[in-house]
């Protein structure tokens, strides 16, 4: 029988030395007669609680010995090494319980218990003897638990359920260190080998085992349990976040090793997400991260699914924005393992047949538990339903998608379009009808209800404080500041995943089922959003259809029926509202353009005679939508964007091989805009305007236009000036038609030639009234490349039929008279600018004057093979008038000619003396004499009118001296026509006597005849006062005796 040994022992021992073989009695004796103590066990650690106390008291030498005992002299190294060795003795009396049969630990644990609950009371407020001694209890307990996890099945509700009652405790102390002990235990008794191949095992069980399996499941309950009891049941904020803490822990530690407790654990996180405190959700989100970054691969297939809907339930709570995107990043990383289980199984699915062929034998029921009596015995190897857990997730992305928090449904339709994009070769088919009906159809119409019953108030930003009394507020950016705004954000990422799948998946997708039905919802929802979205969303309705155009007729993945579906909606567009003006619907207008073309450039080959029509049709629609002659972009001098977007597509429109007879309405279109004329296709568009607006009444739209033929006629309008097309428009058009007019087939081509000179001319002739403008020059530059290349045509290249050509060469030469004339000639009378140009302005356009200049006389005169003479004939005189600028005006204001204008008639005389000359000598020798012939006679009577005019002004002025205008045209005159030579064809055709023209015939010295027929004038230059022309008329007289053969006598 064992008497207890008070504190009063302790504390009025006369003998140090005797207290401590006391002690060591105490401890031989537990240590021999554990098995056998039973309820004494609280005498023996009341003992040893007081040792502890002692032993880890700062003050015990002056607290807890008496009076009588400090005066005795003590070793005090000595005292320190006698409690070391009774410290030893004390752990390792517990450490020794592994020793101990069942019955005996559980008494001491029981003792321990007691000793505990001794010193616990209601009161939060305990002496620190109290939460010594329980101390005391509970770091002994850990340490029973540690050295007996071999047995700790028979243990641990003690243990549990003492921790529990510390943890309901009022006082903070005993709560922070039943947790904490908690924590050790159970993270030790889970690190434990009894843990080790619970959720691995690779067989059916036996009946044996399967009686072991079910202790196994109620332990692993049972030491998880107290984590849930103090989560649900315990109020305090402290508790439940220790517990998600030790949850958290034993996740990160040994996960792996949990099977049977995953239900329980799931439902805890489940209602962590549903907590108003934030740090008690992010502590629970903690754990679910866990679990799905690191833990999917071990969990029971049964718990996968609630795994995926928790993590669901994390996303839609409304305390943390930031975890509630995570968990969509989470649900993506779920996807990940989903698809690998996919690929995983079908590979496994061709070993386990190939392995059976090999074998010759067949699975036998009992080696995979396949069957529903193999899920029975062994429920932790069911087959993973791969696609229920992919829909799971696209569930839950589903709602998330539908969120009031735009960050978060952003996201989750960030994640599903994501998954689809990444993994969608490895879906099957019928998981894609799945997820199109189930999912991503209804997710958008969801979406779309929502953003359309939105409030459009505006939100003010939080506030920041105040301002002279005034409440200040964070600024929100306009294109964000109301709900609706922020759904249209969602529908803009919503139509972005869309377009990623037509990109990536639509030869796929045209396998499904439904197909036609779907293609055609979603026709219809983006001809919606088009029409009546905001600008982002219109715009990105737009950016789906460039995209499917874009990357699918590249890969010749599109029939034409979807290259006519994608012309129906921007037809549509275009022509609901061409009236409609402002700065989205321009910008709308522009990228519904910049599609139409990208639609004809990738799906050319797909286009008919129709197509192409119905899409110049749409064009010359917005072409006169958007003119306006009070246009604001104008006034500031930039075209507008619709204007802008019809530029860029002009170019792509160039007809292909198979669309060659569309080359000439296209010119002709564009003609009408530089020709100032009514476009056939006007009278086409209205009808189809007609026609949409019914269509738009009945609810459905018929995309079909008839078109007329186009065949250049039309109704005079208003010269281009005037006109509503916009001269910034007409600029920009102009090289545009012109590149496109060279590219043309040879035959087209010969065909629109009249008509391009024409409209070119027009455009030229605004030099007139508007000498600073751009037009003319950029409309002349273009004409001398048309004229060249024209001119330059072989007749084989314009067809076979003849006739047409003849008529069409005849309209071309009669049009590109008209032009020099009005042009060179016409402008000469032109009303000068009261603004005086620039230096650079007036150098620019002497030097395009004379760029103008060089093109007719080297490129058009001279290389011309198939002119009319009549054309030739006005061509030269064209030119002789140009030549005349300085002659005609008389002696009082040629003085006052500006100088450029002098020089280009110079040039001009220069240019008719080079058509006359022999030395030039070409293929085309022919039509080069037929010029030299016409040319000679007007060249011969226009250097008669100017000498003449030089005799009568030197008389008129007698000795005052000549204009150098005037001096200097004569003595050009006078050297061109000494260096001119003449070949025998040209010769004949000057009015000289017969007699003259055969003489010089016989004696082959016809190259100076024309010097013939001026000699009376040059008599009566060799008195002039001017010395340059006195000698260079005796250089001529000279080259004449020659030329007759006649020399000096002496």
């Amino acid at each position: 029988m064992l008497f207890p040994l008070p504190a009063q022992f302790v504390l009025h021992i006369y003998s140090w030395y005797f207290l401590i073989q006391a002690l060591r009695t105490l401890f031989n004796v537990a240590h021999r007669l554990h098995n056998i103590l039973g309820p004494s066990w609280v005498l023996v650690l009341e003992t040893l609680a007081a040792l502890d106390r002692t032993i880890h008291s700062p003050h015990a030498s002056t607290q807890e010995v008496s009076a009588s005992v400090s005066r005795l002299s003590r070793d005090t190294s000595g005292q320190y090494s006698d409690f070391h060795i009774l410290s030893s003795l004390n752990s390792q009396l517990f450490e020794s319980s592994a020793l101990m049969n069942v019955a005996a630990v559980k008494s001491l644990l029981s003792a321990l218990h007691q000793l505990s609950s001794q010193h616990i009371s209601g009161n939060s407020q305990l002496s620190g003897q109290q939460i010594g001694s329980i101390a005391f209890s509970v770091e002994r307990m850990t340490s029973i638990l540690v050295n007996n996890l071999h047995r700790v099945e028979s243990i641990w509700d003690q243990i549990a359920a003492h921790h529990l009652e510390l943890a309901n405790c009022p006082n903070p102390q005993l709560r922070n260190m039943a947790l904490d002990s908690l924590d050790h235990s159970i993270c030790s008794v889970v690190g434990s080998e009894k843990f080790q191949g619970i959720s691995s095992a690779p067989h059916p069980l036996k009946e044996y085992q399967l009686v072991e399996e079910s202790e196994t499941r109620s332990f692993e309950y049972a030491v998880l349990s107290p984590l849930v009891i103090l989560y649900s049941s315990n109020k305090n904020i402290d508790v439940q976040m220790g517990a998600l803490k030790i949850l958290l822990h034993v996740l990160e530690r040994h996960g792996e090793k949990l099977s049977y407790s995953w239900p329980s654990i799931l439902h805890m996180l489940r209602a962590v997400a549903d907590a108003s405190e934030k740090d008690v959700i992010s502590l629970g989100f903690q754990s679910v991260r866990v679990i799905m970054n690191e833990g999917l691969a071990t969990i029971p297939v049964q718990c996968l699914d609630e795994c995926i809907l928790v993590t669901g339930a994390y996303g839609a709570q409304k305390t943390d924005i930031n975890i509630s995107l995570t968990a969509a990043g989470l649900l993506w990383t779920a996807t990940d393992f989903i698809v690998k289980g996919l690929s995983g199984r079908s590979v496994q699915k061709a070993n386990h047949l190939n392995e059976e062929v090999q074998l010759g034998v067949s699975t036998e029921e009992g080696d995979i538990p396949t069957s529903e009596e193999g899920v029975k015995r062994n429920p932790l190897q069911q087959l993973v339903d791969y696609n229920k857990l992919f829909f799971s997730v696209f569930s839950v992305l589903q709602k998330l998608g539908a969120d009031d928090r735009p960050e978060v449904r952003n996201s989750a339709v960030r994640t599903l379009f994501q998954t689809l994009c990444t993994h969608g070769q490895k879906l099957s088919l019928s998981m894609w009808e799945d997820c199109l009906w189930i999912y991503v159809f209804p997710m958008l119409e969801h979406v779309s209800h929502l953003a359309s019953t939105s409030s459009k108030d505006e939100w003010h930003g939080k506030e920041l404080g105040t301002r002279a009394g005034k409440a200040v507020h964070m600024l929100i950016h306009h294109s964000r500041n109301t709900a609706q705004k922020q759904w249209d954000e969602t529908i803009v990422l919503l139509l972005g995943g869309i377009a990623r799948l037509l990109r990536s998946f639509f030869p796929l997708l045209q396998q499904l089922s439904k197909f036609s039905s779907g293609w055609a919802i979603l026709l219809a929802f983006l001809k919606n959003s088009i029409l009546n979205g905001s600008k982002e969303v219109a715009l990105a309705a737009i950016n789906c259809l460039q995209t499917f155009v874009s990357s699918n007729c590249p890969k010749g993945n599109l029939e034409s029926s979807f290259v006519k579906s994608v012309l129906d909606i921007y037809e549509l567009v275009l022509q609901t509202s061409p009236n409609y003006k402002s700065d989205s619907a321009d910008k709308v207008k522009q990228e519904v353009l910049r599609g139409l073309g990208d639609l004809y450039v990738q799906a050319q080959s797909l286009f008919n005679d129709d197509m192409y029509l119905r899409l110049m049709a749409v064009m010359h629609l917005m072409i006169k939508s958007s003119m306006n002659s009070s246009d604001y972009d104008s006034e500031l001098g930039s075209i507008p964007a619709v204007q802008r977007g019809i530029l860029e597509i002009i170019p792509m429109l160039r007809p292909t091989t198979m669309l060659s007879s569309m080359w000439s309405p296209l010119l002709l279109e564009l003609l009408c805009y530089l020709n100032g004329e009514e476009s056939p296709l006007h009278r086409n568009s209205k009808e189809i305007r007609e026609q949409n607006s019914d269509a738009l009444a009945n609810g459905t739209k018929r995309s079909s236009v008839e078109q007329g033929h186009i065949n250049g006629t039309g109704t005079k309008g208003d010269t281009v000036v005037g006109c509503g097309w916009g001269i910034l428009f007409i600029e920009k058009l102009v090289p545009i038609m012109v590149n496109l007019f060279l590219e043309a087939p040879p035959n087209e081509r010969c065909s629109a030639s009249p008509q391009v000179i024409q409209g070119l001319g027009r455009c030229m002739n605004t030099r007139r009234d508007n000498p600073r403008g751009t037009l003319w020059r950029v409309s002349a530059e273009c004409f001398n490349r048309v004229v060249t290349d024209e001119v330059r045509q072989e007749n084989a290249e314009c067809g076979s039929d003849m006739n047409s050509y003849r008529l069409s060469r005849a309209r071309f030469w009669k049009e590109v008279a008209d032009v020099y004339e009005t042009f060179l000639v016409g402008s000469c009378g032109r009303v000068l600018s009261s603004d005086v140009p620039s230096a650079d302005s007036a150098t620019a356009d002497e030097s395009l004057e004379m760029t103008v200049l060089t093109v007719f006389g080297d490129s058009v005169l001279k290389l011309q093979k198939e002119a009319p003479v009549e054309v030739l004939q006005r061509l030269v005189n064209c030119l002789d008038r140009c030549a005349s600028r300085t002659g005609s005006l008389p002696i009082q204001t040629v003085g006052l000619l500006p100088l450029h204008c002098s020089r280009f008639s110079l040039g001009c005389l220069q240019m008719m003396f080079s058509l006359c000359s022999c030395i030039l000598k070409t293929s085309s020798y022919p039509a080069v004499s037929e010029t030299s012939k016409v040319s000679i006679s007007i060249l011969t009577k226009r250097c008669e009118v100017i000498l003449g005019q030089f005799l009568a002004d030197e008389n008129d002025l007698g000795d005052r001296p000549l204009p150098s205008v005037r001096i200097e045209e004569t003595v050009c005159v006078l050297q061109e026509l000494a260096r001119l030579i003449l070949d025998i064809e040209t010769a004949n055709a000057l009015n000289i006597p017969l007699y003259l023209k055969d003489a010089l015939r016989e004696n082959q010295s016809h190259g100076r005849a024309h010097l013939l027929s001026l000699l009376p004038t040059f008599s009566e230059l060799v008195v002039s006062r001017e010395p340059r022309v006195r000698e260079l008329v005796q250089v001529l007289l000279r080259l004449i005796s020659s030329e007759l053969g006649l020399q000096r006598l002496t």
